[in-house]
């Protein structure tokens, strides 16, 4: 049996084998890789419009009736998926494959396919329509995809099984990761715990509001910090795309004084901080409305909740914005920036076994943030995640 972890983003579909240890029980990537992006499909559409996401979330109820760019759209993204998925197999002509798929979106009741999707088609029969590509092809599975999974979901699973994870050996972490979105994942009392489950009392980075009044994903994700460059800069995103200019670009221009740059990353960190912050103290002391919400009409979160006291042994960062946070180490801004936000806001707590344990000699605890070696954290946890389910 081959193992395949399938990464679904908004540009591309990435897959990579998986290989599982079982002397060791751990996974680890492959050295296999491929990726498709939806551009170089001939019937991509390029100024794609999604339907009103109002309109998709009320016929989740009934039938979901797909326009027809939808269904030439999703017809590119299930042709991409069915297309790196053919590709590994192909290494492995002999033996059988077993997927793990992770897209973006709202899935449908029997969680194969996507019933809502912000930004893209909505693909309610996607499992079946790729299985069925598959056995045209003459690729054979070892058993049917399960589920399509959610990366915050599989960026958890990821830091828990796989032979580089951070939430292994420790009972408490708190995982974000920012790429071209944001994952949050939580293991409390040595249980992770998907967000969806806890919702009533802790709420996604996206659903929380800035006091800018943005989504806090604009100040933690890849895509959004390079948002927030484009608004100070006045340069659109375009053109930032056409100079190559992301991230790693913003914080060197950064370190050479210009002006917006800093001021963006200045933004960043005391978001980071402000999140970091809620965080730690929602499950130390409950909920006490550090944030408004994106939705003014989000239910409450309530206060009470079975995992208070705890302490968190590790916050994690991940993905492009940990690459981003480990970067600057030391060079006085943003990481570093955050630590001392983090660090005033912790002073002002009253609790003595909180602030013993974040704070070391009156200072933040850098040692409590670490962050992910899993670059590809939401293929792997795929991929576990298939494994699990069938071997479990």
């Amino acid at each position: 049996m081959v193992l395949i972890g399938i990464d679904g983003g908004a540009t591309k579909i990435s897959a990579w084998e998986i290989i599982y240890d079982k002397k060791n029980n751990t996974f680890s990537l492959g050295s296999t890789n491929v990726v498709r992006e939806y551009r170089h499909y001939d019937e991509f559409i390029q100024d794609f419009s999604p339907v009103e996401l109002s309109v998709q979330l009320a016929d989740m109820n009934g039938d979901i009736g797909l326009t027809q760019d939808e269904m030439v759209q999703g017809e590119v993204y299930m042709n991409a998926c069915t297309d790196v998925i053919t590709e590994l197999a192909a290494k492995h002509r002999d033996k059988k494959i077993l997927i793990g798929i992770g897209m973006p979106g709202l899935k449908t009741a029997d969680k194969r396919g996507i019933a809502a999707l912000a930004n893209g088609p909505r693909m309610p029969y996607f499992a079946n329509v790729v299985e069925s590509k598959l056995k045209e092809r003459g690729i054979k599975l070892y058993d049917k995809v399960a589920k399509l999974g959610s990366d915050a979901d599989y960026c958890g699973i990821g830091e828990e099984y796989a032979e580089k994870g951070e939430f292994k050996n420790c009972k408490n972490a708190y995982y974000l990761g920012g790429g071209t979105g944001i994952a949050d994942a939580i293991k409390l009392k040595g249980r992770l715990i998907p967000f969806d489950e806890i919702k009533d009392w802790i709420a996604k980075t996206w659903e929380l509001k800035s006091e800018d009044g943005l989504s806090l994903e604009r100040y933690t994700s890849a895509s959004g910090i390079q948002f927030i460059f484009s608004l100070n800069s006045g340069l659109t995103i375009e053109k930032l795309n056409e100079k190559r200019i992301f991230p790693p670009q913003i914080l060197e221009a950064a370190l050479n004084n210009d002006i917006n740059a800093i001021n963006t990353l200045k933004q960043i960190s005391k978001n980071l901080a402000q999140l970091i912050f809620e965080r730690i103290t929602t499950v130390y002391f409950g909920w006490n409305h550090h944030f408004e919400f994106i939705n003014p009409n989000r239910q409450a979160l309530e206060s009470e909740h079975p995992y208070k006291g705890t302490l968190f042994d590790k916050i994690i960062i991940g993905q492009r914005l940990g690459d981003l946070l480990m970067e600057s180490i030391g060079t006085g801004i943003l990481f570093d920036e955050m630590i001392e936000l983090l660090m005033e806001m912790t002073k002002g707590i009253a609790d003595i076994n909180f602030k013993k344990h974040y704070l070391t000699d009156n200072i933040f605890n850098k040692d409590l943030i670490c962050f992910s070696n899993l670059r590809e954290a939401p293929a792997i946890g795929a991929g576990i995640d298939a494994y699990l389910t069938k071997f479990n």
